[in-house]
């Protein structure tokens, strides 16, 4: 009798253990279950804007001089797929963790997302399953459900979410690629708008016409 209750003990113990083990273990999120691990986490460093980036700044990426001749000579270039078809001979996945046209979030084709360094199948998905986006706020809160807040602020070189001319924040307008303090003030300083060659007009007195054409994919009005 006491061997059978010896044995019982230990069956319970062991029992309890692995009950233990796999109710109170922490359990796996979608990032650790593939989505973060999909491909090769890229380390973080500042990515150019190839309608921005200076032609010396171009040639210390090691461009030979013919593609930066074409880079500058077709700026601005409105999507990243312009870009993408001038790189020739080139390492482009290697080249676009130095170099990139920001993609608009709520137009970009899903698969195209994937010219992204670092984002496959999955994570492309994702970023296509929660728009239309409204913020950049909203997609770091989304696309955090998947990966840390470093592979978010990583992302956030390459994609940009449109603002509504007269209702977005200043924050927001601040996150679009190459706008600062002073093109920031000139949106708001001249709203409402009516339409968005009212826009042309007034931003207009600040940048040149290429600049103007390259502001202008970043902004949109509710009623048009």
């Amino acid at each position: 009798m006491k061997k059978f209750s010896h044995v019982l003990i230990t069956f319970l113990i062991v029992s309890y253990s692995i009950f233990s083990c796999d109710v109170f273990s922490p359990k796996k999120s979608k990032t650790v279950m593939g989505i973060d691990n999909e491909k090769p986490q890229i380390k973080s460093s500042p990515v150019l804007n190839a309608n921005l980036a200076s032609e010396q700044e171009l040639i210390d990426l090691g461009l030979k001089p013919d593609l930066i001749s074409k880079i500058l000579n077709n700026r601005p270039f409105l999507s990243m797929i312009e870009l993408d078809t001038l790189i020739i001979d080139v390492s482009k996945e290697d080249l676009y963790t130095k170099l990139f046209v920001p993609f608009n979030l709520n137009l970009t084709k899903e698969e195209n997302f994937k010219m992204i360094p670092g984002v496959g199948d999955k994570m492309a998905h994702e970023f296509d399953e929660y728009r239309p986006y409204v913020s950049v706020k909203q997609f770091k809160r989304e696309i955090g459900k998947y990966v840390d807040q470093n592979e978010v602020s990583r992302y956030l070189n390459y994609v940009f979410v449109p603002v509504e001319l007269n209702s977005s924040t200043e924050g927001d307008i601040k996150s679009l690629p190459g706008v600062g303090n002073k093109i920031t003030h000139e949106f708001i300083e001249y709203r409402p708008y009516q339409s968005i060659k009212q826009f042309r007009r007034e931003i207009g007195k600040y940048v040149d016409d290429d600049e103007l054409m390259r502001l202008e994919r970043f902004v949109y009005l509710k009623d048009q």
